[in-house]
């Protein structure tokens, strides 16, 4: 049996969890240093994985049902709960592959500027915190977003989709900010209340999907994605058209609180905004994309009419996240918060990209998965060191900062320019993609989608003109620039928005096969464009 690469990539940092967790509370510092070798380990795990990933290598054409057969590369499948058809089953495709190593390369990053987050509150004080079980929780749920976007199996997705709120309610609720502007008291209890928000919006999305699974399996007669394709390539198994739609729904509602998608959001800037840095890029640029990579792999693949019906009305929800997301954003006080906000507009863009039923759309939503997670990443662990300084998330706190640190500025200014999708930098590619899908299918709804991108520019650029520019504020007069810990967390992921604005093909060749597998489950095709005849 070959060596299972899917399970060892999910496998090392839940082992790394535990050991990090043991580490006795006195070795503090052992704990951080064990933590980030084993995300580095998973790193290289992920990196191996994507090299024997063979873009659009999945199976031979001759192989492939009506549907576009199975698309998954280094598939496991084991028996796990035989009475109920349970199986521990994992595969990659381009996008699976490209979300898991987007999860790999950024915890080492996480785990790096949050170093010292959840060390003691004050030198021999009672107000102890487990570092320990800081960067144990961190792993662990680096190994079971991993896990989804391997998952083949709906029970064993929806396991794992379920289970890893519960170390992301103690990173929200027991981690959070310090840089709190009430008391110690009114601080516990916004970030209880945050940890509070963000498990009910989940669990209450989680148990709905639970129904739809239950119903899957009543009229599919197995979990395995793999097997549904191929009975309904055979003609064996379909759906009636009220059922699948029912179904579709009860996923999609799920997924569309994950994302968030609005009127769902509202946790979000609860959870970003009381969450340390590293957590709030957990949450957004990590955890967030499962909802949105399952709008992809199982509403699309699984309910292709039902997602064609509910189509017209998720764009319409779409454009109002990016609209919504971003004017809330322009009137943020918060710099967290304003970051929150930013991402309800982007993952409005990305769902529209994914409904817009076209494979630039489809494509550009997959880009913009992994370029959002690293443009927020950069600009949001910026903003932390930047806070982490002045002891406040306020706007109005700052001024001047470019003078007295221009490393700190300059890196907090590209990724800002990221954010709004400047030319050159990722973020661009990705949604230039989804607006050019959006006009070949809906032309009306890609006009009202770009005032995103002007917006965008307002908020970001507004934000750096009152915290960068003008006069030195005496509370920033002695801030520090960045120092070599955190030049090593900003600069890759920089290189990277670089990279990838320039030379987006190495991304585009690993995405574009699972796409087009992906538009044929739909039976949709590319709008041809309309020439007129000549005269």
């Amino acid at each position: 049996m070959s060596f299972p690469l899917l399970t060892a990539t999910a496998a090392l940092p839940a082992i790394g969890a535990v050991a990090t967790a043991a580490v006795p509370a006195a070795r503090r510092t052992a704990a951080k240093w064990l933590a980030l070798a084993f995300s580095l380990g998973t790193l290289v795990l992920a990196g191996i994985a994507l090299a024997r990933f063979e873009p659009g290598g999945s199976l031979p054409q001759s192989q492939l049902g009506s549907t576009g057969g199975t698309p998954y590369q280094l598939t496991e499948s084991h028996a796990w709960i035989k009475d109920f058809g349970v199986r521990y089953e994992l595969g990659v495709d381009g996008i699976g592959i490209a979300l898991m190593a987007l999860t790999a390369l950024l915890i080492p990053f996480v785990i790096l500027a949050g170093w010292h987050d959840a060390d003691p509150l004050e030198t021999n004080s009672s107000r102890w915190r487990p570092t320990q079980g800081f960067f144990a929780l961190i792993l662990m749920v680096e190994a079971m977003v991993i896990l989804s976007f391997e998952a083949t199996d709906v029970f064993l997705f929806y396991i794992l989709f379920e289970a890893m709120l519960i170390p992301m309610y103690f990173l929200i609720g027991g981690f959070g900010d310090r840089a709190h502007t009430g008391s110690d008291e009114n601080a516990a209890a916004q970030r209880s209340y945050a940890a509070v928000k963000f498990l009910l919006y989940n669990l209450v999305g989680g148990l709905i999907m639970l129904a739809a699974v239950i119903g899957l399996y009543v009229v599919a007669g197995s979990f395995s994605l793999s097997e549904i394709a191929e009975a309904r390539a055979n003609g064996t198994f379909s759906m009636a058209t009220g059922t699948e739609r029912w179904l579709f729904l009860g996923f999609f509602f799920a997924f569309a609180v994950k994302a968030p998608l609005w009127p769902l959001h509202t946790w979000l800037p609860n959870a970003m905004g009381e969450a340390t840095a590293p957590v709030a890029v957990l949450i957004t640029a990590v955890v967030d994309k499962v909802g949105t990579f399952a709008m992809l792999r199982f509403c699309l693949q699984l309910f292709p009419e039902a997602s064609k019906w509910a189509t017209p009305v998720i764009l319409v929800l779409a454009l109002i996240s990016i609209v919504y997301g971003a004017l809330l954003a322009v009137g943020q006080r918060d710099i967290k918060r304003l970051i929150a906000y930013a991402s309800l507009s982007h993952f409005g863009f990305i769902i529209l990209g994914i409904f817009a039923m076209t494979s630039q759309g489809q494509s550009g939503a997959t880009l913009y998965m992994v370029n959002h997670g690293i443009s927020t990443a950069a600009l949001m662990l910026v903003a932390g060191f930047l806070i982490s300084r002045r002891g406040s998330r306020l706007i109005a706190d700052y001024g001047g900062v470019q003078k007295v640190a221009p490393v700190l500025a300059g890196t907090f200014l590209i990724g800002g320019l990221a954010t709004l999708s400047l030319p050159g930098l990722a973020p661009f590619v990705s949604e230039f993609l989804v607006l050019v899908g959006a006009f070949a299918a809906y032309p009306a709804v890609g006009i009202i989608a770009t005032t995103g991108i002007v917006l965008a520019a307002i908020y970001v650029l507004v934000l750096y003109q009152r915290t960068m520019t003008g006069p030195v504020k005496a509370e920033v007069q002695g801030m520090a620039d960045l120092k070599a810990r955190e030049l090593v967390v900003v600069v890759p992921l920089i290189a990277l928005l670089l990279f990838l604005g320039v030379y987006p093909k190495p991304l585009t060749d690993i995405v574009n096969p699972a796409v087009r597998h992906t538009m044929s489950d739909v039976q949709k095709k590319d709008p041809q464009p309309e020439v007129e005849a000549a005269k």
